[in-house]
């Protein structure tokens, strides 16, 4: 089945995307990254050294193999976000960006209305956006109005693992939507991310529910076939859920 994920125009196979900080190492993070099959890795451009000599994660995730996402993670405002971001455009060439405007520093909330605004002037530069939010459809749609290539809105609070807290409002978001929707943090195992995508989400994205796991390779893979099944059953389209029991035989021709 060819089913590939489409970004800001170039074709992915796989539908995980993972982020590359918690782990023990970086050889246990290229392992569970290698694990996980995805194609796009997210790297904090504040937090960590991305390349030069050294133990650096171009040296062990090479850029010609994966897709490198940058992300404005620990920013409070649109202007500290651009800065970040523009940044990463000089020490690398990525224009494809994970836009995060936090807004609360206990919650980890988004500031919905500092992404927005940090949105147009991105966008206006020539950034392709992939913007983190709340699970609000009404965020999400002026996130889309103002240019960006993804809608990524939480399942829960980041590093949580609580799951996805309200899949109505996901649905929504999908519905109204003509840009991938990715759900994206507070995935805690691998049926959250099958039932994010069997809501009918483009792609989920992850870092702590593998890199905290108790086997972080394990859970990886885990996490890849999880992906992969909730894709397909939301194409292959669930049976009508039934208030009462439909017996599976056929009632035609039964021996009395």
């Amino acid at each position: 089945m060819h089913d590939p994920l489409i970004l800001a125009g170039k074709s992915y196979t796989s539908r995980l995307l993972v982020g590359t900080g918690k782990y023990q190492s970086l050889e246990e993070t290229k392992a569970a990254i290698e694990a996980s099959g995805a194609e796009i890795i997210t790297v904090a451009v504040r937090r960590m050294q991305i390349a030069g000599k050294g133990k650096t994660i171009s040296n062990h995730l090479p850029p010609e193999r994966y897709t490198y996402l940058p992300n404005s993670a620990g920013c409070y405002s649109a202007e500290e976000a651009v800065r970040t971001l523009r940044l990463a455009r000089e020490a690398g060439g990525w224009t494809l960006v994970k836009l995060e405007v936090i807004g609360n520093a206990e919650t980890l909330y988004p500031d919905t209305g500092e992404t927005l605004k940090a949105t147009k002037l991105l966008v206006k530069e020539g950034f392709s956006v992939m913007a983190y939010t709340n699970d609000d459809p009404v965020a999400c749609k002026k996130l889309e109005d103002a240019g960006c290539v993804a809608v990524m809105p939480l399942a829960a609070s980041i590093g949580s693992g609580l799951g996805i807290q309200n899949p109505r409002n996901i649905e929504l978001i999908v519905a109204q939507s003509s840009v991938p929707v990715l759900v994206d943090a507070g995935v805690g195992t691998a049926s959250d991310a099958s039932i994010a995508m069997e809501l009918g989400c483009d792609g989920v994205l992850m870092n702590t529910a593998i890199a905290e796991a108790k086997f972080p390779v394990l859970m990886a893979e885990a996490m890849k076939l999880a992906v992969e099944a909730g894709r397909k059953a939301y194409l292959a389209g669930r049976m009508a859920k039934r208030e009462t029991a439909a017996a599976s035989s056929p009632k035609s021709g039964i021996i009395a």
